[in-house]
């Protein structure tokens, strides 16, 4: 059997078989110019939906950077409004203190008719940083105070010491009838011919609570000194010379508490309103434990006085006053003004001492109620000084006993002209001084007052 031999290839007709094989495969991948095209759209759209993807993301991106720019400005500009408003504020209070605590106390425990007498507690307030816009959520602007009750509150978390000093004088003459006339020319009885000079000294600490932004509390504790000095000639006892009376007291006066609320936000060319609440104990000596120089009188000897020994340093009655103020800022000056009203409680089974030991009962006494008005201007004349002018009126009801209204008990009217001036010693230290004239014949000839309110 025949064997048949396959021939072998050589190395070049291998590579010339491959070679047509790639060049077929190659020719079978190869699209068509249709198809070409349709891919060629298709992938235009895609890149056009890219593009306008694109477009869009970036336009987002841009608003958003816009925007939170804006949010940051925004930010910068409250940041620094709330730093002007805090230095604004900061500002205020030193005003206030410069400019408030300095002038005459016309009110609770400061009577200016003197103590041991139901009369007189008057109040008000005051306040602004004259020329100065104030915040609207802070305190009201401030004056140069020279009333008894000021305006301006206490910043809360803060505390404000006020020791002070106060001088009071007044004179007065006296004619006491007693007896009876048969015709206008002659009188049957006792002349009474008396002058009354009276010097009232009193050192008081202060300090008031900031609780809110609307609220403060204040307590106050005076030390009173009195000297009287009579002066009296019996014309009917038949005597040329002048016979002196001459008495004093020194002790502790009545402590007095209040709580001032700011009722109002108030503005530029709006009002601010502060409702005041002010209760007085009668911790002084009043003037029913002191000793009187009656018995002999009462007995119908000439020679009793008919005064006390010692001075009384207290009112002898429980008073709460309550009251209204209003301050107006208007540029450069500051109107002011208040209303108030004063209740004293009565006391029963009252009697008072005599001499050798003796006592004299006088039953319920019922003070009448002091209602109280006042109204001024303030007006800054530097950064740390400034200046008020005002008036203080009080109307004394009368006083009533067992249930009658006492003899010769008439309504009385205080009347004070008061001017004023602070000065800014420190950031946190002013001093206060204000002088007050009376105007009618019961209240004080003159008054002066010296206040130094210091903050911490």
């Amino acid at each position: 059997m025949a064997l048949f031999k396959i021939p072998a290839l050589s190395t070049t007709s291998c590579a010339v078989m491959l070679f047509l094989a790639s060049v077929s495969h190659a020719q079978s991948l190869v699209n068509t110019p249709e198809e070409l095209e349709a891919k060629l759209e298709i992938l235009s759209r895609e890149l056009a939906e890219q593009k306008t993807r694109l477009a869009t993301l970036e336009l987002a991106h841009r608003q958003y950077q816009q925007q939170k720019e804006r949010l940051e400005f925004l930010e910068r500009q409250v940041e620094a409004q709330q730093s002007s408003l805090d230095a604004m504020r900061d500002i205020v209070a030193w005003d206030v203190l410069a400019l408030q605590r300095g002038a005459g106390r016309v009110g609770s425990g400061e009577s200016p008719v003197g103590g041991g007498e139901t009369l007189a507690q008057a109040a008000t307030s005051e306040q602004a940083p004259v020329g100065r816009a104030p915040a609207a959520e802070g305190r009201p602007p401030e004056v140069a105070p020279i009333f008894e009750q000021p305006g301006v509150l206490t910043a809360p978390g803060h505390y404000v010491l006020e020791p002070s000093f106060q001088y009071g004088y007044s004179s007065s003459n006296r004619v006491a009838l007693v007896g009876y006339t048969i015709i206008p020319a002659l009188l049957i009885g006792l002349v009474d011919v008396r002058e009354v000079k009276r010097n009232t000294v009193t050192a008081a600490l202060s300090a008031r609570f900031g609780i809110t932004r609307r609220l403060e509390l204040e307590v106050r504790a005076p030390y009173v000194y009195r000297t009287d000095s009579t002066v009296s000639r019996e014309v009917a006892n038949s005597t040329a010379t002048d016979s002196v009376f001459s008495a004093n007291g020194m002790d502790m006066g009545d402590l007095e508490f209040g709580a001032r609320y700011q009722l109002n936000d108030g503005g530029i060319d709006k009002a601010y309103y502060i409702g005041t609440l002010r209760f007085k104990t009668r911790t002084g000596k009043d003037p029913f434990e002191v000793v009187t120089d009656c018995i002999q009188r009462c007995l119908g000897n000439a020679n009793g006085s008919g005064l006390p020994l010692d001075l009384p340093t207290g009112s002898g009655f429980y008073s709460l006053q309550v009251g209204v103020t209003a301050l107006y800022p208007s540029d450069p000056a500051v109107f002011f003004g208040s209303i108030t009203y004063m209740h004293n409680f009565a006391r029963d089974n009252v009697s008072r001492k005599v001499r050798n030991g003796e006592e004299e009962y006088l039953g319920t006494i019922a003070p009448g109620g002091v209602v109280g008005f006042n109204f001024g201007m303030g007006l800054a004349l530097n950064e740390k000084s400034s200046f008020s002018i005002g008036y203080d009126h009080s109307s004394v009801g009368r006083t009533e006993v067992r249930g009658e209204v006492a003899p010769g008990s008439v309504r009385t009217q205080l009347a004070t002209l008061l001017l004023g001036y602070s000065y800014r010693l420190s950031p946190k230290t002013s001093l206060n001084v204000s002088v007050g004239a009376g105007l009618t014949r019961d209240t004080p000839d003159v008054s002066l007052t010296v206040r130094l309110p210091m903050t911490f």
